[in-house]
């Protein structure tokens, strides 16, 4: 049996954001998993408690709201075991500045900024950082996600506290401003 690898598509995105087609909130749940990088077997591990099955993501993918991650995938980032790959930056073209700059882990700056964001938000702030995932979701450049900083820190802050919202804060900048020199940000109350 396979274990696919979906990405959301452009659909799929806008649904995120704005709720154009008012899928159901059970199924936008699962649609927001999806992010090109998790087997299918983990994402429905993760929803099998409130009843999403292969059925569900059938009708995400039969209606256009997830794609197969292999038509976002560079297959020149491929590793020489051939078990990971990279996806290709949005907005990501010889003039772009972050263009081809890349992370000791193979992905680019804007994956990795993308992928920190996600993981440190569902982790450390739970649902009451729905909203600022969404906004995640839409940023399209690095400059949207320096615009996110602050208002990630401060709710990492009231969420977990002034040590964990500074290490927090060091790891995002240093991957916000990787290979520049960290600017004066504004200060953020509490830290």
């Amino acid at each position: 049996m396979t274990n696919p690898i979906f990405d959301k598509t452009e659909k799929g995105r806008e649904e995120i954001a704005t709720r154009k087609y008012q899928l159901a909130s059970r199924l936008r749940t699962l649609l927001l998993l999806f992010d090109g990088k998790h087997e299918t077997a983990d994402i429905l591990g993760k929803v099998a408690g409130i009843g999403l099955t292969q059925e569900s993501i059938a009708e995400l993918l039969n209606n256009g709201f997830i794609q197969a991650a292999a038509t976002s995938i560079n297959p020149a980032a491929k590793t020489t075991e051939g078990s990971s790959y990279s996806l290709k930056e949005p907005n990501s073209d010889a003039t772009h500045p972050h263009a081809g700059k890349t992370l000791p882990n193979g992905s680019t700056q804007f994956e990795a900024i993308y992928h920190f964001y996600n993981e440190t938000i569902k982790s450390t702030i739970g649902l009451r950082g729905y909203l600022l995932q969404l906004k995640v979701e839409r940023a399209g450049s690095i400059e949207e996600f320096r615009q996110l900083r602050n208002p990630y820190l401060e709710a990492v802050l009231k969420a977990k506290g002034q040590e964990i919202a500074l290490s927090l804060g060091a790891r995002l900048d240093g991957l916000l401003y990787f290979g520049e020199e960290i600017p004066p940000l504004p200060p953020i109350a509490g830290l």
